[in-house]
């Protein structure tokens, strides 16, 4: 095919989308450079615009999908963009951001449109773990899309997204309330952040990006934060406690609206990107608590981000009704993860620390408990009706047995917390010589 149009007469037949526009909001101000922007598909405007530039100030490449074009369906070129920008950012080693607005494939294409999925499927399982990949969902994401999405370290989607496997209007049973909504995909673990709308969407990506490592072997950490004067408090629970020990505006959570009985966030502290866990939302954790922070510290591990679990939980829900739906196997994984995960870990006991569950966290680097922490095999109230009698919960004599580093006041937490972040900043560890391990999902 011969091509005689100018580079002007080119340039009009690329529409100024939606696409363009979410991708500008993301990248710093003209630093946006599109890539294959006349790619086409059998002389067709491609359904996918790609490029890279800054995002405040990091190194980013991002796509979008272009529902103008044909509703934004998956083809051929759309696939070989976004392979190519795959590859390019593991090779450059930067993150990739994914938006995503399409009702599916390009059926004209056939049986090409499933090898297009799989390619970008492949692509993305290639990266997983050498840079981060973030997903915003604006619009419709289906079926081999919504994998897709749902491959990348966090979904975002906003309030008006819709993410399924099948349309939920297509189903035997018919459309269940709430099926392939956002609030559902939230309240299901698929979604870690809901969005009000495409801005407050981007905006999230980009602070993302701003805290996490570019890649597996750089560090986390930003300085476009301010130091927090706020001091930690006996009392302080989850977000306000994370809140205080954290670099002002710094604290980004994830999976607010699943397993509700944890508090799972990124954030900085003294610059340094930091993983926090907080178990004190509920007196006991689900297998929905266990399968949210399984996955969160898992994510922190691939990227060598420091792990801090604030302790304060009675154990794992007890009821035939969870034995029965295996809840078990999501109380390993978390069991697991921790134990496997060579990322600096510093958990902080802040309350109670109780059986099972003070097990699960116990691979800690450094272990710190306040002086009000009751750690023991079992509840109090257990032991009495087990054994007729009470036994000792007090913190000072875990730190007899070494069970913990230290018995500190809560207000000396942040100090406390900041030279153990750097101390076990140089953490190295010898894995076994193994693929991985066979994690309980």
């Amino acid at each position: 095919m011969a091509f005689t149009k100018t580079l002007a007469e080119m340039e009009q037949t690329v529409s100024d989308s939606e696409a363009r526009k979410r991708l500008t909001a993301l990248f710093d101000e003209d630093s946006f450079r599109e890539l294959d922007k006349f790619l086409s598909a059998d002389g067709e405007q491609s359904s996918v615009v790609a490029g890279y530039g800054t995002v405040m100030g990091a190194t980013a490449y991002a796509f979008a999908q272009d529902v103008s074009v044909k509703g934004g369906a998956v083809n051929k070129s759309a696939a070989l963009k976004i392979k190519k920008l795959f590859a390019l950012a593991a090779k450059v080693g930067a993150p990739v951001v994914g938006i995503y607005d399409s009702k599916g494939g390009d059926i004209n294409e056939g049986m090409a449109v499933l090898s297009a999925y799989g390619d970008i499927m492949k692509a993305s399982a290639e990266i997983s773990g050498v840079v981060p990949q973030i997903a915003v969902v604006c619009g419709v994401c289906a079926g081999c899309a919504a994998m897709l999405a749902s491959m990348a370290d966090i979904t975002i989607m906003t309030e008006k997204a819709e993410l399924f496997l099948t349309a939920p209007f297509n189903t035997p049973d018919g459309k269940l309330e709430g099926a392939g909504t956002a609030a559902n995909a939230a309240k299901s673990g698929v979604c870690g952040i809901l969005a009000k709308d495409d801005a407050e969407a981007v905006a999230k990506a980009k602070k993302l990006v701003a805290i996490l490592p570019a890649n597996n072997i750089s560090l986390a950490g930003n300085d476009d934060f301010t130091v927090n004067e706020s001091a930690a408090a006996a009392g302080m629970k989850g977000a306000d406690l994370v809140k205080a020990l954290a670099d002002n505006n710094s604290v980004v959570e994830l999976g607010a609206e699943f397993g509700t009985a944890a508090y799972t966030a990124l954030a900085s502290v003294n610059w340094a990107t930091v993983a926090f866990v907080a178990t004190d939302k509920a007196a006991k954790l689900t297998a929905a608590d266990c399968a949210k922070i399984a996955r969160f510290v898992q994510l922190a591990d691939i990227f060598s981000i420091p792990v801090v679990t604030l302790i304060n939980t009675e154990g794992f829900v007890g009821s035939s009704e969870a034995e029965l739906a295996g809840s078990v196997r999501d109380c390993a994984k978390l069991a697991q993860v921790y134990a496997s995960a060579t990322t600096a870990k510093v958990n902080i006991i802040t309350g109670s620390a109780f059986g099972a569950a003070y097990a699960a966290f116990d691979s800690a680097d450094l272990t710190y408990a306040w002086e009000n922490a009751a750690i023991a095999p079992m509840s109090p109230e257990a032991c009495k009706v087990f054994m007729g009698e009470e036994i000792s919960t007090s913190p000072f004599e875990a730190a007899a047995l070494g069970m913990v580093d230290g018995v500190i006041a809560a207000e000396d937490t942040k100090d406390t917390l900041a030279s153990a972040v750097e101390l076990c900043a140089g953490k190295r560890v010898a894995s076994p010589a193994r693929k991985h391990a066979n994690f309980a999902f």
